[in-house]
């Protein structure tokens, strides 16, 4: 392979090199500001804003409810926006040309559901020129918890949030974020403590204690009937688990059972079903 083909992001403090795209971005951010529209903007952006780490801006990420999302589009709409339902379950999209925007309503396995409380906690900044809003730190680590595939990996992030932050996090705030999957927080504060052992005090003593008495609560008390869970982090890596031998899926059940979806009238927005 090419090194073009295989070259990936660096991280650097460096101003991110924005793409020709940002007219988009702009144009988007100033519709919603004008009609109020609930929302908070994720991805490079908002890292940036939290941890000070630059990377090029390919995209934007804008997280809002499912209930949102369908008005938001409508509007998009009436504004010359060619829109789609790439995945009812998490992701649409607004195109002009060759440029697009990701409406985002929570994680692809539905195991993270952005929420009114995900808005109402976003912190102001300004964006491209607008003044708009990004994710607060909580809300953003705890976006990335679940992104851990083998074809990308967001646990740098993680360790970013956390150590630019010096810890000073809404702990109890991200505990309810995790909630069942709180081996994946675990998992995530064990790479921090990897990557930044002199730093291991950035995660209070008591975060590191109730998770680490979990783990062992259920390791001494080992349940028979868990079910496997492999599917929530990676379907394709986990497939043979699935498919071969006939342990559950859990990723299928929790998409299916995702009570609020992104809906508006099928004849009016394109429907895509290619998108996992």
């Amino acid at each position: 392979m090419s090194e073009e083909s295989t070259a990936l992001p660096v991280s650097s403090s460096a101003e991110p090199e924005l793409c020709v795209g940002q007219r988009l971005y702009k144009d988007v951010l100033r519709i919603l500001e004008a009609h109020r529209v609930p929302y908070a903007v994720s991805g490079a952006f908002a890292l940036r804003e939290h941890t000070g780490v630059g990377r090029p801006v390919k995209d934007l990420d804008i997280f809002l409810t499912s209930e949102t999302a369908g008005t938001t589009l409508g509007l998009l709409r009436q504004q010359g926006f060619r829109c789609e339902i790439c995945d009812p379950v998490w992701l649409a999209k607004a195109h002009r040309g060759d440029f697009f925007v990701d409406f985002i309503t929570g994680m692809s396995n539905a195991a993270i559901i952005v929420t009114d409380s995900w808005i109402d906690r976003a912190q102001p900044t300004e964006i491209l020129g607008v003044q708009t809003r990004v994710l607060g730190a909580e809300e953003l680590l705890a976006s990335k918890m679940f992104v851990v595939r083998r074809e990308r990996f967001d646990g740098a992030d993680i360790a970013h949030i956390i150590y630019a932050t010096g810890g000073k996090l809404d702990w109890g705030r991200i505990f309810d974020l995790a909630g069942s999957h709180w081996e994946m927080l675990l998992w995530s504060l064990i790479l921090f403590r990897y990557v930044y052992p002199a730093q291991s005090h950035y995660v209070p003593l008591l975060v590191w204690t109730q998770l680490v008495n979990r783990l062992m609560c259920k390791l001494l008390n080992p349940d028979p009937t868990a079910r496997f869970r492999g599917s929530l982090v990676d379907e394709n890596m986990f497939a043979i688990d699935v498919n071969e031998w006939g342990l559950d899926d859990l990723l299928s059940e929790y998409r299916a059972s995702r009570a609020r979806k992104i809906e508006w009238p099928a004849d009016r927005v394109e429907l895509r079903q290619d998108v996992a």
